[in-house]
Formats: C-alpha cells, sequence, structure tokens
C-alpha cells in the first residue's frame, strides 16, 4: 500500500444543536495517488467529512493530516490553495470567463500572466474542450462542459490533493458515464490523490481504488477495495448497500484475460477437414473457428464442411459477438448471452487470444 496522503486519526464532528454526531471516530488513511470513494445512505457523514479535510468544516476531535501536515495547524486559505475542490453544483463565477474561471487559483497564488495563459491552454486540451470556450460564460455552456471547466479550475494549479463532491450528480446519465471516463483516463496520466463522495455505489466502484462505506453518523463499515468488498462484505449492512446484482458489480472489475482462456475449436485455414472435425471432437463442439496465422477469419458448422474441399475454401461466418481482451467479464457475460455460451476474445479486432466460455466466468466468481 502507498504511504497514505491523507490521514484522519479518530475524527469526530459534531454540529451545534444537534445531540449525535454527524461523524463519529472516523480513522481513515488515504493512499497517496489513488482514488478513494466516501459512499453511503444520506446522513452517514460522507460530504462532512470531506468538507473536514479543507477546513470548510472544522472537526470537533481528532487530528487531520494532508502530506503530513496537521490541517489544523496550517493556515486555511493556504490549505485550500493547495486542494483542488469540485462540487456537484460546480460553483463557477457566472461573471467571469471560462479562461478566468481556470486561473482564479494562479492568480491568487501570484502566477505571472504568460505562466497563467499556459496553464489554461494546456488544462482546457487535457479536458478535451474547445479553445474557442476560453471567452465565454459559464451560462452559455452545457452541464458537462461546466463540469470539466469546474475541473480544470480545481487541476489549475497542479495540486497534489483533489476533493470532489457528488461531481457528477447534477448530469444526465450518458453524459455522467463519459465525465467518469474522463476522470479514469486523466487519472491515469495525473496520479492525484483523489477523495470522491457519492451516494451511487456503481460510481465508487467503477472510479475507486478503494472505498469507504459509511453509515448513518460517519461510521465506517468497511473500507477496502471495490473487489474485496464486492467478494466478501463485512457484514449486513454492506451487503444491503451493494444491491442484489453484487455477483455482477464484481464482474466489472475483473478483466476478461484474468479468466482461463482456451483456444478452443480453432483450426488453421490450412488444416483438413478431418483435422478440423477432430480438434471440435477434442473441446466438444459442433463448429469450428478458422484462422489466418492469428487472425480470426470466421467459424462454420460441422455439418457444413465439405471433406472434398481444403477448410481455407470454405465461406466462413462472421462472428457475430466477440470482444477485446481489455474488456471486463461483464461485458463478457453480456456478449455470452447472445451467444451460444461462449466468446471469442481478440486483441485490436481481429487477433485471436482465446475463447471464453460461461463456466470460466462462473469459476472467477467463485476463486
Amino acid at each position: 500500500m502507498p504511504d497514505a496522503m491523507i490521514r484522519l486519526d479518530a475524527v469526530t464532528k459534531r454540529f451545534p444543536g444537534t445531540q449525535d454526531p454527524a461523524v463519529d471516530r472516523l480513522s481513515l488513511e488515504v493512499p497517496e495517488g489513488e482514488v478513494v470513494v466516501l459512499v453511503g445512505p444520506s446522513g452517514c457523514g460522507k460530504t462532512t467529512t470531506l468538507k473536514m479535510i479543507n477546513r470548510i468544516v472544522e472537526p470537533t476531535e481528532g487530528r487531520i493530516e494532508v502530506d503530513g501536515r496537521d490541517v489544523m495547524a496550517t493556515d486555511a486559505h493556504r490549505l485550500r490553495l493547495d486542494i483542488g475542490y469540485v462540487i456537484q453544483q460546480i460553483g463557477l463565477f457566472p461573471h467571469k470567463t471560462v479562461a478566468a474561471n481556470i486561473a482564479t487559483v494562479p492568480r491568487l497564488l501570484g502566477w505571472d500572466k504568460a505562466r497563467i495563459h499556459g496553464r489554461v491552454e494546456e488544462l482546457i486540451e487535457l479536458m478535451s474542450l474547445d479553445a474557442d470556450m476560453l471567452e465565454r460564460y459559464p451560462s452559455e455552456l452545457s452541464g458537462g462542459q461546466r463540469q470539466r471547466v469546474g475541473v480544470a479550475r480545481a487541476l489549475a494549479a497542479d495540486p497534489p490533493v483533489l476533493l470532489m463532491d457528488e461531481p457528477y450528480g447534477a448530469v444526465d446519465p450518458l453524459v455522467r458515464h463519459r465525465l467518469q471516463e474522463q476522470l479514469l483516463d486523466l487519472q491515469r496520466d495525473l496520479h492525484k490523490t483523489i477523495v470522491f463522495v457519492t451516494h451511487d455505489i456503481d460510481e465508487a466502484i467503477r472510479l475507486g481504488d478503494r472505498i469507504a462505506i459509511l453509515n448513518v453518523g460517519g461510521v465506517l463499515e468497511q473500507y477496502d477495495t471495490p473487489e474485496a468488498i464486492l467478494r466478501e462484505p463485512a457484514n449486513d449492512f454492506v451487503a444491503s448497500f451493494l444491491g442484489d446484482e453484487r455477483g455482477l458489480k464484481r464482474l466489472s472489475l475483473i478483466p476478461v484475460t484474468q479468466a482461463a482462456l482456451e483456444r478452443g475449436p480453432m483450426v488453421a485455414a490450412s488444416a483438413s477437414v478431418d483435422e478440423a472435425r477432430q480438434i471440435a471432437a477434442d473441446t466438444g463442439d459442433d463448429w469450428v473457428g478458422v484462422l489466418d496465422g492469428e487472425r480470426l477469419r470466421g467459424w462454420l458448422w460441422l455439418a457444413d464442411l465439405d471433406p472434398t474441399r481444403p477448410l481455407g475454401e470454405h465461406d466462413t461466418r462472421d462472428f457475430r459477438v466477440w470482444i477485446q481482451d481489455d474488456a471486463s467479464l461483464r461485458t463478457a457475460v453480456d456478449a455470452i448471452v447472445n451467444t451460444r455460451g461462449n466468446v471469442a476474445v481478440v486483441y485490436r479486432e481481429s487477433t485471436y487470444r482465446g475463447l471464453l466460455r460461461i463456466e470460466q466466468v462462473a469459476a472467477e466468481l467463485i476463486s
């Protein structure tokens, strides 16, 4: 496990006028360069916990460290300048252009104009936004575009830590999916330490290197990798929160290449019909796949094989369904239900990697 960038040690928050704490003696370590997702029902203290990290909300008890610094011993203004912050409402200044919004923190830090201009242009490209948006105002952008500008602003001063409070909760599912994909792409390049708050367990599973599942009152029920939590929930609360499709959710985290792919009834185009029939008999199939080298040409029913013609002269059928070798086992299951219980796995659309059968998928679930 990498060194912790953020540490919470027995952190408690009690708001005035309330008897029960919003967060109760929460201890948590966020490894450097990882995405940790805080998830749980309403009232579990996930947003309060996030806001205590940058002192928008101050803890009642306990200690919080960011990069080895006690946040309560650090100037709050300086602390927030060193931490990127993205919220659901985005919080862009409506009277400022996109360029001015992105430049907010660098200006506060005293960067010169040339450096700010270069950083703004770099972030526009990084966030896949058009350069002509720089002089627009937030009201002229779509929800997804505003959200990407919000992330760009949070990243402007290249902070090591990024806090994200339900940033995609206000956009439609299609845009949300795209923004999640972009965040994963960014993280592969930037390796920020990200604390991400959501109420959506599927979003948590998709984005998190680790997930902290909180109960009402900020009680930590389980903290682990998504795969470990899905494989073995700590208690009934966690199992209930994960929902009925826990197995399918877990499959979304497992790449097809982790399963035991088999060669299957694959034969070279140069093989004879007798050889093809023998290979199919060995695998227990009533069809054969035809390969040109390692390129997947197509497949044939055994009943359609003509012994008077070489195998390569037969007209093959296209594989109606196949998947790339970087797909998940959940994607594989979707493909398998549309086929005859198996699916071909390929690299770059045509190079054959192996055959995945439903039995191999089941074996991964019980391993």
